[in-house]
């Protein structure tokens, strides 16, 4: 596999080139497209991961089930159904953009910035699929409820992204409840 690139973004979301995305994280990183995917079961729990502790950025944080980066070219729903298989090995259904004009600013313990548009999407599976952790990207999983979400969301454990996206979300119900917000908030860059 080559070199992974981010898509580079303007102030007024329009794609602007791209750059890898290993060294284009550090303490004045670029606005840049990302996302991050709730995985729904249908009991409505949610797949909470714990970030590897190896990760440069955020070690052992938990957080939602996974995000990444769309490559250039890559729409949202391929992007998200890739990581999904990739980081967990699960395949999903029924992705629904949920927070489409999400966009955050949060800084690690090692300095790195996040400087990201993160379009939030919920995926739908069954809580009985088996789970395949990629260890270099996932330390831990498990299906907690909403109710255990938002708690974790008050703690330091948890990624600020994560705390973030969950303030917006617990407004609008319990995650199989979510509306649909549509495409038409998505950066101009990134197709469904």
């Amino acid at each position: 596999m080559g070199v992974e690139e981010i898509v580079l973004l303007s102030e007024t979301d329009e794609a602007i080139g791209t750059a890898p995305k290993v060294p284009s994280h550090h303490a004045d990183t670029p606005y840049h497209l990302a996302f991050s995917c709730f995985l729904v079961d249908t009991e409505g729990k949610v797949l909470i991961t714990r970030r590897a502790l190896g990760k440069r950025t955020f070690p052992g944080v938990w957080t939602g089930s996974c995000c990444g980066h769309p490559a250039p070219g890559e729409g949202l729903r391929d992007a998200v159904l890739r990581r999904l298989r990739d980081e967990l090995g699960v395949s999903a259904r029924e992705l629904t953009p949920i927070l489409p004009a999400f966009r955050y600013q949060a800084t690690a313990a090692d300095g790195t910035l996040e400087n990201e548009r993160c379009p939030v999407v919920r995926a739908v599976t069954s809580s009985s699929a088996p789970l395949r952790l990629d260890p270099e990207e996932v330390e831990d999983a498990g299906w907690w409820t909403w109710d255990e979400c938002v708690a974790l969301a008050g703690r330091p454990e948890s990624s600020p992204w994560f705390r973030l996206q969950v303030a917006e979300l617990t407004r609008l119900g319990g995650p199989l409840e979510w509306p649909d917000a549509g495409t038409a908030a998505l950066p101009p860059s990134l197709s469904w």
